[in-house]
């Protein structure tokens, strides 16, 4: 008998130390289950701002409308009295809060205003949750850039997905302890606070990109375009002070229940999509030639040289024509300048070849021509180029004024950026800093990745480019009283 009780204590201590100790943190979950409730304590998303401290997003807070069934006798009484206070039907409401469960949620998205009326009319077994609705003041501006989120306020597009891990913050929760039938046990309370997200200070400036996309809705008048993208940088920095695409949709009015239209508009051609960027490309032929003249290339044409004057050039027994035809005599024996001017085919399709595959694609390089810029925007895309060993003297011709190359428009504004700063290439940036109750916690530095030109060069290019808005093909541009230079 002894031997027998001996061994049974022992099973049992065994049992015991299996259930606390091992077993410990599972049933404690479960006991914690039964006897507790616990209320989310959303943390607030931080708000995205333009340079400026304009809000861009920002997050209201709303509340969530929950009920214990077991705590309500007069289930058709409450039905009824809630109807009249929230959207909900009374016979949807006394559904609810008739089964057999521990709580049950009515409604969400109420108001400060709903909720202390809804506390007012003194119904036990009522409680609230805290929620947050993502609001975007300027409803369109800027859409594609700034993206949306879920209804779980997790970022699904753009910067509020590419920088949510700072914006998210951490959920915290409220624990209520409950007798056996679950009514609430009176300050049996604990409270895990949120940790509110970080806000992020873009590089954007909300002035200017109201200007951009004014003018983008004045060309879609005019010119019913499939789509337009712009941008605006600072070249002496990187920033990108304004991006825009068209068409666009509301960030307040998400057609989320059309994916395929929510995708289209939601594209943010700008910085994922490529391009064939024809005659802007110009603008880096021009400027590797005048770098390689005045680094000595032999091979390379002099600001004044005259390039003959025929409108088409056979390569490889392909015909090249210029865009004009030459008509009237135009084009005749024209310098670099005037090439640029006039937008000469023919001159690129020479300077190009003049160069050799080899100097041009070093070049596309160092203009960050043949990688991604590193933006900080999800799904930037790459340019699409002949592989340099694939490269044939009519292919190199047509890639001298911008065909048979395709590259992105951010690509391209960054490259030409390089041409008229002095010659450093910098890594475009949309973000600027991130705060945390006003005080800066990151700031976003300007990083030169390559330096493809000469300040020499890029003093003779920006002059050029001054002069086909002054005397060439980009008229249109002229502003009185300011300097502009650009190309068509």
């Amino acid at each position: 008998m002894f031997f027998a009780v001996t061994f049974i204590f022992s099973l049992l201590l065994v049992r015991l130390f299996y259930v606390q100790c091992i077993k410990m943190e599972e049933y404690q979950t479960k006991a914690l289950s039964q006897w507790a409730r616990d209320v989310p304590l959303r943390a607030e998303r931080g708000d995205i701002l333009d340079r400026n401290g304009e809000v861009l997003a920002t997050t209201v807070t709303t509340y969530e409308l929950y009920a214990r069934p077991k705590m309500i006798t007069d289930k058709k009484g409450v039905a009824k009295k809630l109807s009249a206070f929230i959207d909900v039907e009374e016979n949807v409401i006394f559904e609810k809060i008739s089964k057999v469960t521990s709580e049950v949620l009515l409604m969400s998205g109420l108001t400060k205003e709903e909720k202390l009326l809804i506390e007012k009319t003194g119904i036990e077994g009522l409680y609230f949750g805290v929620s947050q609705e993502r609001v975007y003041p300027n409803d369109e501006l800027l859409c594609q850039v700034l993206g949306y989120v879920s209804s779980d306020m997790k970022g699904q597009s753009g910067l509020e997905k590419y920088y949510d891990e700072y914006l998210s913050g951490i959920d915290g929760k409220i624990y209520t302890q409950g007798d056996l039938v679950g009514v609430e046990i009176e300050g049996a309370q604990y409270v895990e606070p949120a940790v509110d997200g970080l806000d992020v200070v873009l590089s954007i400036d909300l002035g200017i990109q109201q200007i951009l996309e004014n003018a983008m809705e004045e060309c879609a008048l005019e010119t019913n375009p499939m789509g337009i993208s712009g941008i605006i940088v600072d070249p002496n920095t990187g920033e990108v002070l304004a991006m825009a695409n068209y068409p666009s949709f509301n960030l307040n009015d998400i057609p989320r229940d059309d994916v395929s239209l929510l995708h289209a508009f939601s594209r943010n051609s700008a910085v994922v999509d490529v391009y064939e960027p024809g005659s802007t490309f110009k603008i880096i032929t021009a400027a590797m030639n005048m770098e390689e003249y005045n680094s000595g290339n032999k091979d390379a044409f002099s600001p004044e040289h005259n390039f003959p004057s025929s409108k088409t050039r056979t390569v490889d027994g392909s015909l090249i024509k210029c865009w004009d035809g030459h008509l009237n005599g135009r084009h005749y024996s024209l310098d670099l300048k005037e090439a640029l001017e006039n937008s000469c085919n023919p001159i690129f399709v020479d300077i190009a070849l003049a160069m050799g595959t080899k100097v041009f694609y070093d070049y596309l390089e160092d203009f960050g021509l043949t990688k991604t810029t590193g933006i900080d925007f999800i799904g930037e895309t790459n340019s699409l180029l002949i592989p340099e060993s694939h490269v044939k003297n009519c292919d190199l011709a047509r890639i001298g004024f911008g065909q048979t190359v395709a590259v992105s428009k951010l690509q391209l504004i960054q490259a030409v950026s390089a041409v008229v700063n002095g010659g450093n290439l910098y890594s475009p940036t949309l973000m600027k800093e991130v705060k945390m109750n006003d005080q800066i916690v990151h700031r976003e530095t300007s990083v030169v990745l390559s330096t493809p030109i000469s300040e020499k060069t890029s003093d003779y290019m920006k002059l050029a480019l001054q002069g086909v808005v002054e005397n060439g093909s980009g008229k249109k541009a002229i502003v009185e009283g300011e300097v502009v230079g650009g190309k068509t």
